[in-house]
């Protein structure tokens, strides 16, 4: 089979970044085609997916642009008004409120399965030509084309392809970019947890020497009365397997013990499941003409809930640069135009992932001297409204 008529976009990926990329050309009267190898299971409300997002102001305005935010409010969406950071070490937490931004809330906890359900309900009727289940088996370029062959034979031809193939992009090595990977040993441990205290719709996170441990405010089934969390809680991947493996009251108690915050007493009511963490970077996200967003560009900690947002900025930017192409009547995937996207959403996701990794490290050791330091400057910075309102604005991405 061929089809040798030419797309302005193929995107490769259809998660969230993929999804959202893909949806967002189309709305701008772009042809798009989206290959995805698997169709995702359709969200229910009774099966919460344990990757959860803190989404932040910019991106919610995407998706309401794109016509979907709406249908994710409408199914669940949990707020967060505040956050509060503290170490274990001691000192002061750093506190950020919505009320100190005249906002009504920072940003919002979401699922992952129910922002890819809304997104593919959205794509048929914006006129993505949706292949899946499909794969990508090879890659050509020349001067002004990039063509993807499938796995079922189709050959999409297109202006620019999009990789959003996720971290171990496949598409990424077909275009001969490499990666420069840190892997500090590092995993995730989540669950969704009841607690006796209301939530109070924060997010709370503390520090550890093994690494930071976030409580993340869910809509959970619990009445509505606040009382369920996500937990992401980083840990050395031996302890991550053995508090992911022990029974559910041991794994209660040393919960308990690293969190010391005041939620009260505790019940797991979900699975726990354990991820590798590490920091991934491209050394480039163009070549010829594919782009790489998302996680296939960058793969950072998931300190502060910024891998999906800085997902979504690749987006965000990379339509600027496209709708700007059009009303000039150039040629949208002009190397000038893909160079100067490329150079941007690099430096900003590079600043990001090292920022994110630095601060894992600084407050993930027991070493003596970060340990007395880290504290009071942690109640220094929260001592100082310009400071944190800076950091916060960063990572509302406003």
């Amino acid at each position: 089979m061929s089809r040798r008529d030419r797309y302005d976009i193929v995107v490769v990926g259809a998660g969230v970044v993929g999804a959202a990329a893909a949806l967002a050309c189309a709305r701008d009267g772009l042809r798009v085609a989206l290959v995805e190898a698997r169709a995702p299971a359709q969200w229910r409300a009774d099966a919460p997916d344990l990757r959860v997002y803190a989404f932040a102001p910019d991106n919610a305005a995407l998706l309401e642009d794109l016509g979907v935010w709406a249908a994710v409010a409408s199914a669940r969406l949990q707020p967060y008004r505040a956050m509060r950071v503290w170490d274990a070490g001691g000192g002061d937490p750093i506190v950020f409120e919505a009320d100190a931004f005249a906002r009504t809330e920072l940003g919002w906890i979401v699922e992952h399965g129910l922002l890819v359900d809304r997104l593919w309900s959205a794509l048929p009727a914006a006129g993505v030509e949706l292949h899946c289940p499909d794969r990508v088996s090879g890659l050509e370029q020349d001067e002004d084309s990039a063509t993807v062959l499938l796995e079922s034979g189709l050959r999409l031809r297109a202006r620019l392809v999009l990789a959003a193939d996720g971290g171990d992009s496949q598409l990424r090595a077909m275009a001969g970019i490499d990666t420069v990977t840190r892997d500090r040993g590092q995993s995730g441990l989540v669950a969704f947890i009841d607690h006796a205290n209301p939530h109070q719709a924060t997010c709370w996170q503390r520090f550890l020497p093994t690494g930071p441990l976030a409580f993340l405010p869910f809509a959970g089934s619990d009445g509505g009365e606040g009382r369920r969390s996500s937990i992401v809680w980083t840990l050395p991947e031996a302890e991550a397997l053995r508090l992911r493996d022990c029974d559910e009251a041991s794994f209660l108690v040393e919960l308990d013990r690293a969190f010391d915050g005041p939620l009260g007493p505790m019940r797991a009511v979900s699975k726990r499941v354990a991820f590798p963490l590490k920091r991934q970077l491209a050394e480039s996200v163009v070549a010829g003409r594919v782009a790489l967003i998302g996680d296939a560009a960058h793969v950072v900690h998931p300190l502060a809930g910024q891998g999906v947002n800085l997902g979504l900025r690749d987006v965000a930017a990379l339509r600027a640069t496209l709708r700007e192409a059009a009303a000039g009547g150039g040629d949208i995937a002009a190397p000038s135009r893909l160079t100067r996207w490329a150079r941007t959403r690099r430096s900003e996701n590079t600043v990001a992932a090292h920022a994110f990794d630095g601060l894992n490290r600084l407050f993930s050791n027991d070493a003596l001297v970060p340990t007395l330091l880290r504290g009071p400057l942690m109640g220094l910075v929260g001592k100082m409204p310009p400071l944190t309102h800076a950091f916060w604005r960063r990572a509302a991405g406003l």
